[in-house]
């Protein structure tokens, strides 16, 4: 199997795993917990496209940069979700 075949299956899931998450807070999950593994999947699956879809895995350099972005982006929206009147 090619890695962008193994990358749309990883999609996939991670796709999967946000949905069944978001049905969780209607079932009386904390909505926090539901935001943050919402927020970490969405990271996971950025840097999984930017790595096997953009090429970004023959570049390392640049993909680290990418991904320390899309991290600390990550972060300030993680810390604007739980701390929004800050």
């Amino acid at each position: 199997m090619d890695a962008l075949t193994r990358a749309w299956l990883a999609l996939l899931v991670f796709s999967g795993l946000t949905a069944a998450a978001s049905t969780l807070v209607g079932g009386g999950a904390d909505t926090r917990i539901t935001g943050i593994v919402v927020l970490v999947l969405a990271l996971l699956k950025s840097r999984l496209i930017l790595s096997r879809y953009l090429g970004l895995a023959d570049a390392p350099a640049w993909r680290r940069g990418f991904n320390l972005s899309l991290t600390l982006f990550g972060l300030l929206l993680l810390g604007l979700y739980l701390f929004p009147t800050l």
